[in-house]
């Protein structure tokens, strides 16, 4: 039988309810009304929330806890154990203040010192990698470590062994000698979309185990630091570092590295470093104990908008080269500051930090496909990549030169004066021009006395003579960038010159 019409249904049954109360007395029709039901919410309200029990029950056995110990220095030694414990602290402090991360070290033994007592270092999370016993954690967790505990789930604890570690992206990898053991499966990021539920499970404050909860808030989060993070709102806190983020398919996505927090203890904002960037690195560690990866040797900036809408680039990408190295593949390769390098082997460089990441994924010895924006044009730039060592910046300074000093002040506020060929050499600039007095519209941009002018309005600059004829061919209505060499570094200041 067909399903009757709704509404029809609605107003037969209202009309016989009418004639059913004209029909009955008040006091039968009181006694046939039926008690109140209270509202239920509709099942759909429950339907979409996430069960974690199953990730849990699958994951869990695979997290560890991470203990390290820190030999006290040897007796005669010029710091006692709190004078050192005062100093993990003020570096805790130093490196993570309001972003956390890192455990805080416990406070000082007020009993007297023991050289042959190991003085506890930091508790943290890992997870096992394999099942022959290769667990994954933060460098910081394990930096400085004399002696490293695993302990599982089931209470088992074994020494480990730090296969190597790689500071700059907090990636280290240990090994337990044991077989047969829980790991975790790895997921993959790019799938990962802004919104989904993720969980932690780790030690925070060494309570070891536990489970928090929340979304994925931004992927490719800036930080400042060699990679880029995943952001979530999960808790995390002291002791959660290292332990693994994961997915609803029971994958592990990232690695609990960082908090963003006033007070170092969750706030709703947590940094995990992405999977697929840790087991490059780890995979690194296994067969070396140790990562190599490529530099041409650029120190480099950001691109504002401002920038690149006054250059003619169009969107703010790509990475300035604010200095380059003598010596090394950039300077031979014909990079100089002041370009922007956006794309590294086919690959867009959308972001500056994108850079040192996409470069250092190219092994020493190969060459690299650069493009590189240069003075208003595109063009290709082949470079070798050597290994990435103790990074020296070049050496700039700048000595008063009284000749030929050229007055344009009427329309940018500034004096500028030649190079001599010693200035050339030691500022390691082929040509360019030094500010001798600022003010007006340059002094607003940020021009100051002693600034080494390499270009400007994308036209690089020769002479105080060639800067004088230039600036007389500027559209004085529009916005001027110009290329400025400052210390060890160069970067672009636009000039808004005066109408």
């Amino acid at each position: 039988m067909p399903k009757p019409n709704a509404p029809l249904a609605a107003s037969a049954a209202l009309a016989f309810a009418t004639a059913l109360a004209a029909a009955l007395p008040a006091s039968s029709l009181a006694e046939a009304t039926p008690a109140p039901v209270p509202v239920q919410a509709p099942e759909t309200a429950a339907r979409g929330l996430p069960d974690f029990t199953g990730l849990v029950e699958t994951v869990g056995p695979a997290v560890v806890n991470i203990r390290t110990n820190i030999k006290p220095k040897a007796a005669g030694a010029d710091q006692s154990l709190q004078a050192q414990m005062q100093q993990l602290i003020e570096e805790y402090i130093r490196r993570h203040g309001g972003r956390g991360g890192r455990n805080a070290p416990p406070g000082g033994n007020d009993g007297p010192e023991d050289d042959d007592q190991p003085e506890q270092g930091y508790i943290g999370s890992g997870f096992l990698l394999s099942p022959d016993g290769y667990v994954m954690t933060n460098a910081h967790v394990v930096e400085g470590a004399d002696e490293v505990t695993v302990t599982l789930t089931d209470k088992r604890e074994f020494k480990a062994k730090i296969i190597g570690s790689d500071q700059r992206t907090d990636v280290a990898l240990l090994k337990i000698e044991s077989a047969g053991l829980p790991f975790v499966k790895v997921g993959d990021v790019n799938r990962m979309k802004v919104g989904e539920w993720v969980i932690a499970i780790g030690s925070p404050f060494g309570l070891e185990s536990t489970v928090t909860a929340g979304i994925v808030s931004a992927k490719q989060r800036e930080t400042g630091d060699y990679l880029q993070l995943l952001q979530t709102d999960v808790a995390i806190n002291p002791g959660n570092s290292g332990g693994p983020l994961i997915n609803m398919r029971g994958e592990v996505v990232g690695i609990n590295s960082q908090i963003l927090s006033p007070s170092g203890t969750s706030a709703g904002i947590s940094l995990a470093i992405p999977i697929d960037e840790a087991i490059r690195v780890s995979d690194q560690l296994r067969a070396s104990g140790h990562v190599t990866r490529g530099r041409i040797g650029v120190q480099i900036g950001v691109v504002s908008r401002q920038v690149a809408e006054t250059l003619g680039l169009g969107k703010p990408v790509g990475a300035l080269v604010q200095g380059v190295q003598a010596g090394l593949p950039a300077e031979k390769a014909g990079i100089e500051a002041g370009d922007i390098i956006t794309k590294v082997q086919g690959k867009a460089v959308d972001r500056y930090s994108d850079l040192p990441r996409l470069v250092g994924m190219v092994k020493p010895g190969e060459k690299v496909q650069l493009q590189v924006f240069h003075d208003g044009k595109y063009k290709d730039v082949t470079a070798d990549v050597v290994d990435f060592g103790p990074e020296t910046p070049p050496t700039i300074t700048a000595g008063p030169d009284p000749e030929a000093i050229a007055n344009t002040k009427a329309t940018l506020g500034l004096k500028v004066v030649d190079l001599s060929d010693a200035e050339r050499a030691r500022l390691h600039v082929k040509s360019g021009v030094r500010v001798d007095s600022v003010e007006g519209a340059a002094a607003r941009a940020g021009v100051q006395e002693g600034d080494v002018i390499l270009s400007i309005g994308n036209v690089p600059v020769a002479s105080a003579k060639q800067f004088v004829a230039t600036v007389a061919k500027l559209d004085k209505t529009k916005s001027i960038a110009v290329l400025v060499r400052r210390g060890d570094s160069a970067n672009y200041l636009v000039i808004r010159p005066s109408k």
